[in-house]
């Protein structure tokens, strides 16, 4: 269920200057639900990493480095703006193709609606919203 407040909150402060006062509701809807927001995820998986290492910077690097790489790998999640982040890109050095290709991958395409967890939102909300 769309919280009502939020969505008023939204709509009244418009912080994105979208423009939502001369829109129509049907309008609103269409832009709140328009996936162009990147936003970042707050996790990833070992296996989300893993798949964005280049094989052969990774090969390239010693012994002790592609251990230390295993290790982040294994964490149960894995912060991709943490320590974890800092290690990775010590690691394979900030200009990679594996930094770079991480880099792009800790954030998400998101809608509006989605960022702000307002939920389905239906034309009546939008217009309860407004009065």
């Amino acid at each position: 269920m769309v919280s009502i407040e939020n969505l008023q909150t939204e709509l009244q402060t418009d912080p994105l200057e979208i423009g939502y006062v001369g829109m129509t509701d049907e309008a609103i809807r269409t832009s709140l639900y328009t996936v162009n927001r990147d936003v970042n995820k707050s996790s990833m998986t070992g296996s989300e990493i893993m798949n964005a290492i280049d094989s052969g910077e990774f090969n390239a690097l010693v012994a002790d480095d592609q251990q230390r790489v295993w290790n982040i790998l294994h964490l149960s999640t894995i912060n991709p703006f943490g320590v974890e982040a800092t290690m990775m890109t010590t690691i394979f050095g900030g200009s990679s193709v594996t930094i770079m290709t991480l880099a792009v991958i800790r954030k998400s395409t998101v809608s509006r609606a989605s960022e702000l967890g307002l939920g389905r939102v239906a034309l009546s909300d939008i217009t309860k919203a407004r009065s």
